[in-house]
Formats: C-alpha cells, sequence, structure tokens
C-alpha cells in the first residue's frame, strides 16, 4: 500500500501528460498531488521520511518555476536533483553514526558482514549518480514525450531490477533455512 501510495503522484503526472500533452498542467497537477500523498502519509503512519519532505520541497520549488516560467526544463531537473541527494546521503551516512545508510534500513532483517554492507552501500551510492546521470543525458538528448516515459517506466524499471541484482548477490550471504 506504501509503494501505491508513493508512486501514485508520479502515475498522475504521467497520466495528465499521457491526455494533454502538456507537461506544465501536468505539473501543475503534480504539486497538490505530491502535497496530498505527504499529507496522508502524515496522517496514516504519524510521521514522514526526511526524503518525502525533501522531493515535496522540490516538486513545490522545481514545478512551481516549471510553472511560473512555462519551462518544463526545471521539472526535467527534479529526477537528477533527487537521485544525487539520495547519492550523497548513502555517501555520508557512515559519517554519521558509523553505519551504512542502507544497513540502517536493512540491519533488523538480515545479519551481514561490514564489507558486504559497505559494498551494498556503494553499490547505491552508484545507482543512484549513475539514475542522476541518466536522466540529464535522456532529458537533454531526447524529446519530452520520451524523457515523460522514460521518468515513469524507465526508471522504475532499472530500479526494479537493481532492487533484483541485489538480492541475487545477497542470497549466497543469507543462511540457507535448515
Amino acid at each position: 500500500m506504501k509503494l501505491f501510495i508513493d508512486f501514485l503522484p508520479i502515475a498522475i503526472f504521467f497520466a495528465v501528460y499521457h491526455f494533454s500533452g502538456d507537461i506544465v498542467l501536468a505539473t501543475l497537477v503534480l504539486i497538490p498531488a505530491t502535497l496530498a500523498q505527504v499529507g496522508f502519509v502524515r496522517w496514516r503512519y504519524k510521521r514522514v521520511e526526511k526524503m518525502q519532505l525533501v522531493t515535496l520541497a522540490l516538486v513545490v520549488v522545481l514545478g512551481g518555476a516549471t510553472v511560473m516560467f512555462h519551462n518544463p526544463a526545471f521539472i526535467q531537473w527534479k529526477p537528477t536533483v533527487v537521485n544525487a541527494l539520495f547519492a550523497m546521503a548513502f555517501l555520508t551516512a557512515p559519517l554519521f553514526g558509523g553505519k551504512t545508510l542502507i544497513e540502517r534500513m536493512m540491519g533488523h532483517a538480515m545479519s551481514l558482514p561490514g564489507a558486504i554492507w559497505k559494498r551494498l552501500n556503494l553499490a547505491w551510492v552508484v545507482f543512484f549518480a549513475a539514475m542522476a546521470l541518466l536522466n540529464v543525458y535522456v532529458f537533454k538528448t531526447f524529446d519530452e514525450a520520451t524523457w515523460v516515459n522514460f521518468k515513469l517506466f524507465g526508471m522504475l524499471g532499472l530500479t526494479l531490477a537493481f532492487i533484483v541484482a541485489q538480492g541475487f548477490y545477497l542470497r549466497r550471504y543469507l543462511a540457507s533455512p535448515q
């Protein structure tokens, strides 16, 4: 359910763009959809993750600039900024408390050697940095409709593929049931 809630503003953005062909209108709808999403998460779960708040701020600021100036470049930069922030968070987390961010998020579910946590964390840093650069490449090289499709399907597909690949990587480090 939470994944659906997180995904909903992007799906709404895509649907509005698909039916209107107008990225400014789609962005105009994205802003209140994201506000509603964060409000619902706050109401339902009594807390909002920091990255959800950062994403909301970027949607409001960059989306607002897109609407105000009728320039899609602002909203097209949002995935790059978000992915770069994720990469920085994963990279710098060990400086604040010693543990990698991936270990803090998944350590309750599995026990791994410290070197494996570091390797996984570094993989996420590289993944997010690559996604940030790939977003710039797509929106600078291809037309707007291609970027919108990439934003929804390409980024989601690459993220799911990366998670599956990590599952295969982790499989050898998890104890087999006896």
